[in-house]
C-alpha cells in the first residue's frame, strides 16, 4: 500500500466511506432517469458492465431486477463486499478497471457513473479504448466524466476521516477521447453538482467500424 498512490487513496477512501457515501448521495434513488433510459436502449437479457459499481445500489440491483446480466467491477474491497451482500445475483469483481480483462464484444452496454473521474488522466484514454473493445457493435456506453479540468485531493471527504482523490479533463477533451476510442457520441449534457458539475456522455460502438 502506497499512501501517495492516487489509486490507493481512492481505494482506501471508498473502503472508509462506503456506507456514508450511499447515505450522502441517496443510493436508493440516484440515476433513476439514466437507468430508465438505458433499459429503453438495451434489450432485456442483455449483458451490462458497471465500471466502478460501488455497493451495487442502485445500478447493478436495478439492472439485474430488470432482467439484465450484470457484471460489476470496483477497486474498493468494502464496496465489493457490500455489493455481493446487497445484490447476490450479480457477479462482482474487485479489481482496478484499467488492468481488468474481458473478452472482446462481450457486453451490450458499459456504464460508469462517477468512477472515471478517479482514474489518472494518462490512464483514461487506454481504458476508454478497452471499454470500446468490450462493447458489442451497436453497444451503448454511458458515463459521467469531467466537465472542467481538475486534479486534486480532499483530505476529509464526506467527513469520513479519509482523503479522496480526483482527476478529470474537461468535457471537450473527454469527448475527443471517447471518439478516438472508436465510439460515436450521440448525447452530452451537463450534470450540476454543488458549485460545479460533470459531463454525462452517451455513446455507442458503430456496427461497421473497427475499434482501434
Amino acid at each position: 500500500m502506497d499512501a501517495t498512490d492516487p489509486k490507493d487513496i481512492v481505494r482506501r477512501g471508498y473502503d472508509v466511506v462506503s456506507l456514508r457515501y450511499d447515505e450522502a448521495y441517496g443510493a436508493e434513488t440516484k440515476y433513476h432517469s439514466l437507468l430508465v433510459d438505458l433499459c429503453g436502449r438495451v434489450p432485456t437479457g442483455g449483458t451490462v458492465l458497471d465500471v466502478g459499481c460501488g455497493s451495487g445500489v442502485p445500478v447493478a440491483r436495478t439492472l439485474a431486477a430488470a432482467g439484465y446480466r450484470v457484471t460489476g467491477i470496483d477497486i474498493s474491497e468494502v464496496q465489493i463486499r457490500r455489493a455481493r451482500e446487497q445484490v447476490p445475483q450479480v457477479e462482482f469483481i474487485r479489481a482496478d478497471a484499467t488492468t481488468a480483462s474481458f473478452d472482446a464484444a462481450s457486453f451490450d452496454a458499459v456504464v460508469s457513473f462517477f468512477a472515471l473521474i478517479h482514474v489518472p488522466l494518462t490512464e483514461q484514454p487506454p481504458l476508454l479504448r478497452k471499454i470500446a473493445e468490450w462493447l458489442r457493435p451497436g453497444g451503448c456506453f454511458v458515463a459521467t466524466m469531467g466537465h472542467g479540468e481538475w486534479t486534486g485531493t480532499e483530505e476529509n471527504w464526506l467527513g469520513g476521516g479519509a482523503p479522496m482523490w480526483w482527476s478529470h479533463a474537461d468535457a471537450a477533451t473527454n469527448r475527443e477521447w471517447i471518439t478516438q476510442a472508436g465510439l460515436v457520441v450521440e448525447h452530452e449534457e451537463f450534470i450540476p453538482e454543488g458549485d460545479g458539475g460533470h459531463a454525462l456522455f452517451r455513446a455507442y460502438r458503430p456496427w461497421q467500424s473497427k475499434v482501434t
